[in-house]
C-alpha cells in the first residue's frame, strides 16, 4: 500500500527536536541527544532513551548532542538523528518522496550547514524541502501576524541561545542572539553548587535545580529550598546538600542582564517608525524560558514595554511550521537560493 504525502515541520532545537504532521500534529517531542556504539559507531539510541544515559554513560558508548549553543555542533550526528526520525515516519506509512518538508534552525545555523541538511532531504528522497529561522517560525506559532506592516519584537529563551528578532512584513527586520539561555544556567549552577557546596553534580541535577527554583522575581515571598545529591569534592563519596531559591534566583538574575543588554542593542538598531510599533503592542516571549517564574514582569519593569507571554511556548516553533508550510511561498527559502 502506496504512503500518504503530508506536509512535514521539524524544529531543530538545542534541547529538542520535534516534528508536526499536518492532520496528526507534533508527532515527536524529545531530547536532541544521540547515543553511538564507539566500537562500530553505529546509533543505538535517540531521543528520551538516549537523554537517560548521558551521565551514566561508559567506554564503549558515545553520547552527542547534535546542537549545542544554537548551532550544529556534530553535523554527521544531526543527520543520524534526522534519519532516525524520517525512518519513523516511513513506518507510519509517509510517502517521503511526495511530502512537503520544512526545517527549522537556529539562527546561528551557517549557510553551508543549511545546504547539508536539504541535501540529506534530497538523499532521503524528499524533493521539495525547505529550511526558515527557528525566530519567525516561534513568532508565528505564538500568534504574532509577521504579515503585517507594523514591527513585532519577539524573544526566544532556548536552551542554546536567546533570539531576539524585529520582525515585519513577513520577515525578519534585525535579529541578534544572546548565549544566556537553559544550558548556560545549567552550567552557572553547576559551577556554583562546585564553589559554594564543594560538590560536583551532573547536567541533569543542574537542569531540575533550575526548573523547581529558577525565578526572575527580585523579592521572594518564601525561600524555597530543594535536597540535591552529588559527589563530594572532598572524599568523592555519594552527599545530599540543601539549597535555596534565592541562591539561584541571583544566578538568573545576572545571567538575564545580558538577554536585557541584547534586546536594548536591538530595539536601538530598529528602524523609528517600527520601534514605535512595538511601543504600542507587546514584545512576546517564547521557548522554554517562558516558563520561568517571574519573567514577564521582570522584563517590564527591566524594559518598560507590555509583554505577552506565548500560549504554548515549548511547541510553538513547530505550530509555526504548520502555519508556514499551509502558505509557503515567497517567503521561505528554497534549495536553489543558496
Amino acid at each position: 500500500m502506496a504512503g500518504r504525502s503530508y506536509r512535514i515541520g521539524i524544529d531543530l532545537g538545542t534541547a529538542n527536536i520535534l516534528v508536526y504532521i499536518n492532520g496528526s500534529g507534533v508527532v515527536y517531542n524529545e531530547p536532541s541527544v544521540v547515543a553511538f556504539d564507539n566500537a562500530t559507531n553505529e546509533c543505538i539510541a535517540i531521543g528520551k532513551h538516549a537523554f537517560s544515559m548521558v551521565g551514566k554513560e561508559h567506554q564503549h558508548i558515545r553520547i552527542v548532542k547534535p546542537l549545542d549553543g544554537g548551532v550544529i555542533a556534530d553535523l554527521d550526528a544531526t543527520k543520524v538523528y534526522l534519519r532516525k526520525i524520517f525512518e519513523r515516519l516511513e513506518n507510519i506509512n509517509v510517502d517521503m518522496k511526495n511530502s512537503t518538508l520544512l526545517i527549522c534552525c537556529p539562527s546561528e545555523v551557517s549557510m553551508i550547514e543549511r545546504v547539508a541538511l536539504l541535501d540529506l532531504a534530497k538523499q532521503i528522497g524528499v524533493k521539495d524541502a525547505f529550511i526558515e529561522e527557528e525566530l519567525k517560525a516561534g513568532a508565528i506559532g505564538a500568534g504574532v501576524d509577521i504579515y503585517e506592516s507594523k514591527g513585532s519584537l519577539v524573544v526566544d529563551i532556548g536552551g542554546g541561545t536567546t533570539d531576539i528578532g524585529v520582525l515585519s512584513l513577513g520577515d525578519l527586520v534585525i535579529a541578534e542572539s544572546c548565549k544566556v539561555a537553559g544550558k548556560h544556567v545549567d552550567k552557572e549552577i553547576t559551577k556554583y553548587v562546585k564553589y559554594k557546596y564543594g560538590v560536583i553534580i551532573g547536567n541533569n541535577t543542574a537542569e531540575m535545580i533550575k526548573i523547581k527554583l529558577g525565578t526572575l522575581k527580585r523579592e521572594l515571598e518564601e525561600d524555597k529550598e530543594m535536597n540535591f545529591a552529588g559527589r563530594n569534592l572532598n572524599n568523592g563519596l555519594p552527599c545530599k546538600f540543601k539549597i535555596k531559591q534565592s541562591e539561584i534566583r541571583d544566578i538568573f538574575l545576572k545571567g538575564f542582564e545580558q538577554v536585557v543588554n541584547t534586546i536594548r542593542n536591538v530595539l536601538q538598531k530598529t528602524p523609528p517608525e517600527l520601534a514605535a510599533d512595538i511601543y504600542e503592542t507587546e514584545l512576546t516571549i517564547n521557548g522554554g524560558g517562558a516558563l520561568i517564574e517571574g519573567v514577564k514582569e521582570y522584563f517590564e519593569e527591566s524594559l518598560g514595554l507590555g509583554v505577552r507571554i506565548a500560549e504554548h511556548p515549548l511547541t510553538s516553533i513547530v505550530e509555526g511550521t504548520r502555519l508556514l508550510l499551509q502558505n509557503r511561498g515567497n517567503y521561505l527559502v528554497k534549495p536553489n537560493d543558496y
